[in-house]
């Protein structure tokens, strides 16, 4: 979230002392009036330094916004774009929640950035069911009428849901922000990690119902620290799961009503994060016994900064990708107002940071971005990685292309591959690819909103609630690799909303992907995907036996009609959320796949025999 700041130099309280000597000690009324004089300037005196020595609020500090204009026109070739309407059944599915931020006009900056959501199985009953994090009022507020908690809804596997937290064990209250799902102990049944604003939080699945193991994982965390994204990888190959925490920044609610911020000069605003200091994102080393090893520092995640020796770091979201194929998963975390990280895995348990030597820490004018939501995914069907970052207003979203003479170069691409121009007025948080209208090829959807509810008054160009953008790739065929879709053709997904995190899943077995969006202090947007295009599609569920259960890491390669497509299982990606763990291919008008391969996380290559198309179906890892 970048903004620059003017801060108003503090005004000088000046004061003399002055010390009078009577003219004439011998005239007796000549010495009582100065006597009188002395007395009342020493009480002038005292009262000055009172005043100056009291404890008073800081000047203002002025949130200066660039201007921001809209882009010059940029021409699309959208002569093929299909038409796919999303539509909004939140009420109709049964969702009910309500985000609530805890704000009463104080304007503390994690009232801002709102909570995730994520797409997952938790009864392993075939269907994605949703979890809806939920942050919690301040403690010095009124008291809620009911306890605010999380919430969990299980699907009926037709798209229509049911409340099921309370006896699922998760009506919980704390200001919880992201949501990481694996399946941590390897029995079977998807686990939740839930980061927050102070501890964070592990919850078991024990067939259904969530039990807190925190205390005894040992991943609470620094009960002062602020927790975003979160996930679960294998980053040793042990076939456990270990868990990466995003740390944003070191906020407290006195520093934040100490900077006094304002957009006006007069009234209090949220503020940037640029006046809080970095924190180190979290590392833990599953021990495969149900407890972990924080192992940030030995491993090379703390990053700090060479010339005062502070944390660096003020991350956001983060995704996992093998960047150069040697079956290792590298680490991508997307911080705010300060370079972006790159970490390389070197196998032997350490990590080594090259965003800025990779080209991906900074944008084109090497400045550093305020980046929130982030994918990797091979956008083009050519082998290379492109990496998403949704970033501030006036701020193109990010658009990493990995280079083909070596993977651990990435050029930033927005404006070329059609993604700069429309994105730059947005402030978008939650981003994710995903291949909506089934065509083979992987598009992206951001989700937006501003902070302040005030914005139109100061940047006529900005607005609080903001529709999502959702940008259609236009296959190999084109120059430029994405088209933005108008919002007469999205249907619902161009309601503007407050967004914040934002998933995906095929939630009615139809085998098109719907969509999840969150807003701060409002109700989420749940978005059915109702194309019509007739196109075929494969869904796939792994199961890993050798390597963890999840087959988290798991890349797959599928071949039809003479396209080759490639997807990793990774749920984690977006902003605080997790999407679903199953894969979709889409196969546009092709009704055989030629090939199927899954390379699991171990390195094992398995390939499958695929009989038909529009369905799901199953593979499990070979134990041999």
């Amino acid at each position: 979230m970048t903004d620059r700041l003017t801060k108003n130099p503090p005004q000088d309280h000046p004061h003399d002392d002055e010390e009078l000597v009577p003219a004439d000690d011998t005239i007796i009324g000549v010495a009582f009036k100065w006597s009188l004089i002395v007395i009342v300037l020493l009480g002038i005196a005292a009262a000055t330094v009172a005043f100056v020595l009291r404890p008073s609020k800081p000047d203002p500090v002025v949130i200066q916004r660039d201007p921001v204009t809209p882009p010059d026109q940029f021409i699309q070739n959208t002569a093929d774009q299909p038409s796919v309407q999303f539509t909004d059944i939140t009420r109709s599915a049964g969702i009910s929640f309500v985000h609530t931020n805890g704000a009463t006009g104080q304007k503390l900056l994690p009232e801002t950035m709102g909570s995730g959501c994520a797409f997952l199985d938790y009864d392993n009953d075939g269907d994605q069911d949703i979890l809806l994090v939920n942050a919690a009022p301040w403690p010095d507020a009124e008291p809620a009428d009911s306890p605010v908690t999380m919430a969990l809804y299980r699907n009926d596997g037709s798209g229509r849901f049911q409340d099921v937290t309370v006896e699922a064990g998760l009506a919980v209250s704390f200001y919880g922000t992201g949501v990481g799902c694996g399946d941590f102990d390897n029995d079977g049944d998807v686990d939740l990690f839930i980061s927050a604003l102070g501890a964070n939080h592990l919850f078991r699945n024990d067939d259904g119902v969530f039990v807190e193991v925190t205390d005894h994982a040992g991943v609470a965390g620094d009960e002062a620290a602020w927790s975003t994204s979160a996930g679960f990888f294998d980053y040793d190959g042990d076939g456990n799961l270990d868990l990466f925490v995003c740390n944003y920044v070191q906020w407290s609610r006195e520093i934040d009503l100490q900077l006094n911020f304002t957009l006006n000069g007069t009234d209090r605003a949220y503020g940037p994060p640029l006046q809080y200091q970095g924190a180190d994102s979290y590392l833990y080393h599953n021990n495969g016994d149900g407890t972990f090893t924080d192992v940030t520092s030995s491993a090379g995640i703390a990053v700090k900064n060479p010339a005062t020796g502070a944390s660096m770091g003020k991350a956001l979201a983060v995704t996992f990708a093998d960047v150069d194929g040697d079956g290792h998963l590298d680490i991508f975390v997307a911080n705010d107002t300060v370079q972006n990280f790159l970490f390389r895995n070197l196998g032997d348990g350490t990590f080594e940071e090259v965003g800025a030597a990779s080209g991906m820490a900074f944008d084109t004018m090497g400045g550093a971005t305020g980046a929130m939501g982030i994918d990797a995914g091979d956008i083009r069907n050519d082998g290379r990685l492109g990496i998403g970052i949704g970033n501030f207003a006036n701020e193109p979203s990010s658009f990493y292309v990995q280079q083909p003479h070596d993977p651990w170069q990435f050029a930033d691409m927005s404006s070329a591959e059609g993604v700069g121009s429309p994105s730059r007025l947005k402030l978008s948080f939650g981003l994710f690819f995903f291949d909506y209208d089934l065509d083979g090829w992987l598009d992206m959807l951001q989700t937006n909103g501003h902070l302040e509810g005030e914005i139109n008054e100061i940047q006529p160009s900005q607005h609080y609630r903001q529709p999502a953008l959702l940008f259609w790739n236009c296959s190999a065929q084109t120059s430029s690799c994405f088209a933005v879709v108008p919002e007469a053709n999205l249907g619902d997904l161009a309601q503007p909303i407050v967004g914040r995190g934002a998933a995906y899943a095929d939630i009615d077995g139809d085998g098109d992907l719907d969509v999840l969006l969150t807003q701060t202090g409002g109700p989420p947007l749940l978005l059915r995907n109702d194309q019509q295009l007739s196109r075929h599609w494969l869904r796939i569920k792994l199961i890993g036996r050798r390597s963890n259960r999840d087959a988290i890491g798991a890349r797959l390669e599928l071949t039809a009609g003479g396209l080759t497509q490639r997807r990793q299982v990774m749920p984690t990606c977006s902003y605080l959320s997790q999407v679903e763990l199953p894969i979709t291919f889409g196969l546009g008008d092709s009704t055989r796949v030629d090939s199927l391969r899954v390379i699991w996380p171990n390195g094992s290559l398995q390939t499958i025999a695929v009989d038909d198309v529009d369905m799901t179906i199953t593979v499990v890892q070979r134990s041999d």
